[in-house]
């Protein structure tokens, strides 16, 4: 239900701003009952953000800086979308199969960017019309208001990101001991100890002010994801011809039950790997004029996305079956087998991966510092002034610290990675976006448009429920070997 505001002097100065201009110059000729009627024809807007119309906080002015271009927002893009979860897709094939793995792979590629291109088109819609909205939140309180937007959409998206930055500073401290491993085979270092150094690089780069700050980083993160995943796809196709490597089997296994479960697994899994959940914020990120260029950036995107996907999706599952891990590495270097990967093609890999995670966690991190500026700066004085630098190093620090300390302490976290993708990425970028562009739009029922917004809310909504409990089951039955600061 959409909130009502109760102020009808503000809500029709707000349904005047978003009256077409039709040549008349607003004059008064038009009647009351064409005002009506066009009333009728816009859509119920809820009562509009504060923060659209009242002057820029030092969250916008200074971590969502507007200086960008679609290029920067592409990077920036890439880096949350394509990143080292990818190499997960043959894993997710494991439970689907040849035809169904390459259909939902596509499903999902193709409405992940639709929804992009229709959350994109709403933001510039409401840009054009003179109210820019910087934040996720700040829109969904526009579209649906306030009460679901504080209680669902706002928790859900910051969870994502926590999650996301716990993540990968978890999978980040896997990848460096793989390397200290891959030279000192006897080495007795512990995983929390890496986890650790790879928090503490973290740490030192959050003191990057912004998010336009990201934008060269974000292009190497970009490159970085084009080389391992070259290297995962060849090293796919070496394994294939392996001697050392198990026989193929492509069906899929299990009773009944199990195979459904497994395909909501997969689903589960391919909607976090599309998943970004701060379009909004990336689009912040571009200089005024905007309407229209965020598709350009989601088209670069797309291209890397199709590039890598694709190629360690057929390559890992053609090579492995039904026995690809959750990591296709742990396929191409197995801890308790032969190498059946060129070492030196591993290595790559690994810097590679190491590398990108950071940028990954630099950019989930965005949100929340756009949160902790808006409560702690002072807007008056300078980006780098100390009444402002000082608290950003603390908090920032704080938070890092504390996403390496989960991090280091739940070694099993994926997961919970997995659960909170479900439950969040699924919504928020599966979900919300047709729903936002049938609130703002509202396309006619004899429209095509109309049903397919509808169609892909239900399905998505549906996958996202029970990719959630085919989640808590995988968690229940691993919770048995969950221990605290395990060394895995």
């Amino acid at each position: 239900m959409m909130e009502e505001t109760g102020n009808g002097m503000q809500m029709a100065e707000l349904t005047t701003k978003y009256t077409p201009l039709d040549g008349s110059g607003g004059s008064s000729s038009h009647s009351q009952e064409d005002e009506d009627q066009q009333q009728q024809r816009r859509r119920p807007y809820s009562s509009l953000s504060d923060a659209a119309d009242a002057p820029k906080d030092a969250g916008t002015l200074f971590v969502l800086e507007s200086k960008g271009t679609w290029m920067h927002a592409g990077y920036h893009l890439t880096t949350a979308i394509a990143g080292p979860s990818l190499l997960s897709l043959p894993y997710a094939f494991s439970f689907l199969g040849w035809a169904p793995g390459l259909l939902a792979l596509t499903i999902c590629g193709l409405v992940s960017s639709y929804a992009y291109c229709l959350l994109s088109q709403v933001l510039d819609d409401c840009a054009s019309k003179g109210h820019r909205f910087y934040r996720f939140r700040e829109l969904s309180q526009f579209v649906i208001g306030k009460s679901w937007t504080n209680c669902f959409v706002t928790p859900v998206q910051f969870g994502v990101c926590f999650v996301t930055v716990v993540g990968a500073i978890l999978a980040g401290g896997f990848a460096v001991k793989l390397i200290y491993l891959g030279v000192n085979a006897n080495g007795t270092i512990p995983l929390a100890a890496f986890v650790a150094m790879f928090g503490a690089v973290m740490i030192v780069l959050a003191q990057l002010p912004s998010f336009h700050s990201l934008r060269y980083i974000n292009l190497v993160s970009l490159l970085l994801c084009l080389t391992y995943s070259l290297c995962a796809t060849a090293g796919s196709v070496l394994a294939g011809y392996n001697k050392n490597v198990p026989p193929k089997d492509y069906s899929v296994v299990g009773n009944p039950a199990e195979k459904m479960f497994g395909v909501f697994t997969a689903l589960s899994v391919m909607a976090g790997v599309y998943g970004v959940a701060i379009i909004p914020e990336i689009q912040a990120t571009m200089a005024p004029p905007i309407v229209g260029k965020m598709v350009k950036g989601i088209a670069l995107c797309y291209v890397v996305v199709a590039a890598t996907f694709y190629s360690v999706s057929i390559a890992g599952y053609w090579a492995f079956g039904n026995g690809a891990q959750g990591n296709i590495f742990d396929n191409l270097a197995p801890s308790g087998g032969p190498q059946v990967n060129p070492v030196w093609l591993t290595a790559i890999s690994s810097f590679a991966i190491v590398a990108q995670l950071l940028a990954i966690g630099l950019v989930y991190l965005q949100p929340t510092f756009d949160v902790l500026e808006t409560l702690t700066a002072d807007v008056n004085r300078g980006k780098y002034a100390l009444r402002n630098v000082v608290p950003r190093l603390v908090l920032r620090s704080t938070y890092v610290s504390l996403a390496t300390l989960i991090g280091a302490m739940l070694p099993f976290f994926g997961d919970i990675v997995s659960l909170v993708g479900a439950f969040g990425y699924t919504p928020l970028d599966f979900v919300l976006p047709m729903l936002f562009y049938q609130l703002v739009f509202k396309p006619s029922r004899t429209t095509y448009i109309f049903w397919l917004n509808w169609v892909i809310i239900v399905s998505f909504s549906i996958v996202g429920v029970i990719g959630c409990i085919a989640t808590m089951r995988h968690i229940v039955i691993d919770a048995k070997t969950y221990k605290l600061f395990a060394d895995v």
